[in-house]
């Protein structure tokens, strides 16, 4: 149980389901160290039951440093049943399967000219995925409702948008959220471009007030704000001077990573709709037509944003390994800064100890999205305070977006009903009706192939029923 006092909560136990994470575990962990009002035990959960354990030692280490404000212990837990069963928190980031499908998922299309740049939310790439990572979070779901269905449930995994819809499905009282921070990048991007037409020495993404409506990787500001001042007369001015070179992060120029860009798409996403697309544009270009932004390479490289490999993946997820190794031998020391996430902020939020407005995504059965279906998982802020969430009611999305998300939202149910049913037809269809396939008019026959080996590719993370 947690113990309350004015401004502490202790004894808080978080539940991480993917605790051998090589990278967000760490972040949690940083987070965590510096919030001096929280503390108590994080019980890390893996199928690599060694790399939990090795996080455990990196976290245990860090109580022991002065500058650890937050006070946790960490732990390993052999079952589902065990991670969770008194937990007050349950956070979910895993990657299902390994780099090998993923192989698939992102390369396998690029047989019939369809590039993604991410592959982990829309396109093939994401449906295949979320195929992949759905019957985990079924179980889980269902693990959570057995032996701790009061915890509030935070969701990191991708697709986003699929994963939570999942754990509804499979337990509609669940308290579970999924969290993004592609809404927070664009804030920086808003703070930029403020700091630089308005003559600003400092301004703080968290001072750009939005409006947040859409689906996650394809979410909308309508309405953006600085100190009163409407940023979309700004925005339209700056992409009018700047269009043609977008506009560089310093601290991320866009040349240093295949994660960075130069925003020209979102940029040029304003000029076609009117409002501010809200996610980085790896992810924004895969919810658009395929001859738009993803036609060809050379059109990729025009717009200045890049093409996420595996092979870039996996030399990432060596050095990772690699530091991991630095990290429990004392070689390296973990450095104690804000990862930019919010969770700890939320779960603060929800302890009793602040009140926060974020960006969450969740069913859309307040109507907090008007003309978007009930049963659509929807990205908008919400109102974070003790032991409740209020989402905040964003009004309509334009009708020219709506039509863009719409073939999505409509996929999404597909993708889940073909999870639960093995059903390859479901697929076949979501593949032809995802706008990255729909525009090259590709035969059905050639779209089923691919599908069918992209499955093959992945079936040992499948139900038997995708076996026969």
């Amino acid at each position: 149980m947690m113990n309350w006092t004015k401004d502490h909560v202790s004894d808080i136990r978080i539940a991480y389901i993917g605790g051998g994470s090589k990278l967000w575990a760490w972040k949690l962990m940083a987070d965590l160290a510096l919030e001096p009002s929280l503390g108590g035990t994080v019980c890390l959960y893996d199928i690599d039951k060694d790399a939990a354990g090795k996080n455990m030692m990196i976290g245990n280490q860090l109580k022991e440093r002065e500058d650890c404000l937050g006070k946790w212990n960490y732990t390993t837990a052999s079952t589902m049943e065990e991670a969770l069963t008194g937990t007050d928190f349950v956070i979910i980031s895993i990657l299902p399967g390994t780099l090998d499908e993923m192989e698939s998922d992102v390369h396998l299309p690029e047989r019939l000219g369809i590039l993604q740049s991410v592959g982990d939310t829309a396109g093939p790439g994401g449906m295949i995925r979320g195929l992949r990572t759905l019957p985990m979070y079924e179980e889980i779901a269902k693990a959570i409702k057995e032996y701790c269905p009061e915890a509030w449930v935070i969701s990191y995994t991708n697709p986003m948008t699929l994963c939570v819809k999942s754990l509804y499905d499979t337990f509609p009282a669940i308290k579970a959220f999924g969290c993004c921070h592609e809404v927070f990048g664009t804030q920086k991007v808003l703070a930029g471009i403020v700091k630089e037409e308005l003559h600003l020495e400092h301004v703080d993404r968290r001072d750009i007030h939005v409006n947040v409506l859409g689906i996650n990787h394809f979410t909308w500001f309508n309405e953006a704000s600085y100190q009163n001042i409407d940023l979309f007369p700004v925005y339209r001015d700056y992409i009018d001077k700047h269009f043609a070179e977008g506009w560089d992060d310093p601290e991320r120029p866009w040349e240093k990573s295949t994660f960075n860009c130069r925003h020209r798409v979102k940029m040029d996403l304003f000029r076609r709709y009117g409002a501010i697309a809200a996610a980085g544009d790896r992810h924004l270009v895969e919810f658009m037509p395929g001859d738009t932004y993803l036609k060809d390479r050379d059109t990729v490289t025009s717009w200045r944003y890049g093409l996420t490999t595996v092979d870039f993946r996996r030399q990432q997820y060596k050095e990772r390994l690699e530091r991991r190794g630095r990290l429990i031998a004392g070689e390296e020391k973990m450095e104690l800064t804000p990862s930019g996430e919010e969770g700890v902020l939320l779960i603060k939020a929800l302890c009793g100890l602040d009140r926060v407005v974020s960006n969450v995504n969740i069913p859309n059965t307040a109507h907090q999205i008007t003309n978007l279906p009930e049963t659509a998982v929807v990205e908008t802020n919400a109102v974070f305070y003790k032991n409740q969430i209020r989402p905040i009611v964003a009004g309509e999305v334009p009708e020219k977006l709506k039509a863009l998300m719409m073939p999505h939202i409509e996929n999404h149910e597909r993708i889940l009903q073909a999870s639960k049913t093995c059903d390859m037809e479901l697929v076949v269809k979501a593949f032809m009706e995802d706008p990255l396939v729909k525009c090259r008019c590709i035969p059905e026959g050639e779209v089923r192939r691919l599908a069918e080996d992209m499955i093959k590719n992945t079936v040992t993370y499948l139900p038997d029923g995708w076996k026969k």
